[in-house]
């Protein structure tokens, strides 16, 4: 392919950080907002509202179609209700123990990404991306079940990645297209991120298209191939996947215009990206990236392009590990229709990717960068209100994740 002629990379100054917005209300270093803080970004008044408080690292959310109920996920493997705007005080579900937790040893479970079926009022079907244990170490798995009242029940696995490792990145979101199917990404497992030498055994396995590490894949809602798969029918290819060539894939959105299908990646110190799948192409990882070890070291000794290998659409460096990404789609707030919000875990903001904008296409404004919040997922609400899954720590069983609302000062 042909290198494109536009290759944006987005720097982070602390300046531009620190004009970001003005809170009415600060709350204490360190701390969560409790009440409403008012913001203004270019021109944009928007007020901050905290709904619940009290979870452990919330990772990701989903609304349920009647408006008034939002689902979820605990990391520590929790799946939780938020009704009414109260969090329900029993989970919902909660992942499988790992072996050593059902010998009576810590919780260490791991609940990733959840996704509501496009026809849960018919079904009632839910699906959850979580940590799977066995002999040859840990993969994840994708199980479904039907929410009944306040209770997820006949959960069952309905796929299972071919990404056994003793650990590593495993990546996990999960997103149902507008045609029914499941798209699920898969981490490049890599674990050799900080001895002396790097070992690039494992990460080199996303380029292998013998199993599913460093993958996106596509499945049907009952865990079967769809036959346009790009690589069905090939004898050395598994027929999950849809692109390869990823580091830790993060989140998925389709853009509200073209369908395109945009993918936000975390890369090592540097190399962030946002790419556009396309199926069957390949994007480089661990071959071309920007980024560079955790010992330093350089990953690859060609950083921008090799032929046959895709280009990101956007990068950053230096990283902002981007967790999420959305395209607003509502009027609640005209001015942002059809950008994209990206949350960013290293800088601690929300960015607004603007297009359009005959000024400065793709103009990017931190948002929030006062409160330091880890933004873990986002999603418009059937309010077309922008809902935020945040977090202040990193690891540990921190009580100190929020969910809370971005909603227009009129």
């Amino acid at each position: 392919m042909t290198p494109p002629t536009r290759f944006a990379t987005v720097f982070v100054a602390p300046m531009l950080l620190a004009i970001a917005g003005v809170q009415a209300q600060p709350p204490a270093p360190g701390a969560n907002p409790t009440e409403p803080v008012e913001f203004e970004t270019r021109g944009v008044s928007y007020r901050l509202v905290p709904i619940v408080d009290g979870l452990v690292h919330p990772w990701s959310i989903g609304f349920l179609p009647d408006s008034d109920t939002l689902l979820v996920n605990e990391h520590a493997g929790r799946l939780r209700m938020i009704r009414g705007g109260e969090l329900l005080p029993d989970p919902v579900w909660e992942a499988p123990l790992a072996p050593e937790d059902a010998r009576g040893g810590s919780n260490n479970t791991r609940l990733h990404a959840l996704a509501v079926h496009p026809g849960f009022a018919e079904n009632g079907l839910v699906y959850l991306s979580h940590v799977k244990w066995g002999e040859l170490g840990t993969t994840l798995a994708v199980s479904r079940g039907r929410l009944d009242g306040e209770t997820l029940v006949d959960v069952e696995e309905v796929f299972v990645a071919d990404a056994w490792e003793a650990g590593g990145n495993l990546g996990g979101r999960i997103r149902f297209a507008p045609d029914g199917t499941l798209y699920i990404t898969v981490g490049d497992r890599d674990r050799l991120c900080c001895i002396p030498e790097d070992d690039p055994s494992l990460r080199i396995k996303a380029q292998d298209l013998g199993n599913h590490v460093g993958k996106t894949l596509r499945i049907r809602d009952d865990g079967s191939v769809p036959d346009d798969n790009p690589f069905v029918g090939r004898d050395d290819a598994l027929p999950e996947i849809y692109t390869y060539g990823h580091r830790n894939g993060y989140d998925l959105a389709f853009h509200p215009e073209t369908g395109e299908l945009w993918q936000v990646e975390i890369g090592p110190l540097g190399g962030d990206e946002i790419n556009i799948l396309r199926p069957g192409r390949n994007y480089g990882w661990p071959l071309v990236s920007t980024g560079r070890n955790y010992t330093g070291t350089l990953v690859s000794d060609e950083p921008w392009y090799r032929p046959g290998m895709e280009m990101p659409r956007m990068h950053w460096v230096p990283a902002v590990s981007p967790s999420s990404i959305m395209f607003y789609t509502g009027e609640r707030f005209p001015e942002w229709t059809n950008s994209a919000f990206v949350g960013a875990l290293t800088t601690r903001v929300l960015l607004r990717i603007s297009f359009g904008n005959r000024s400065q296409d793709e103009r990017r404004d931190p948002m929030l960068a006062p409160l330091r919040l880890r933004v873990r997922d986002i999603a418009q609400g059937p309010d077309e209100l922008i809902y935020l899954a945040t977090e202040l720590s990193f690891g540990g069983a921190n009580a100190d994740g929020t969910i809370m609302r971005i909603e227009p000062v009129e």
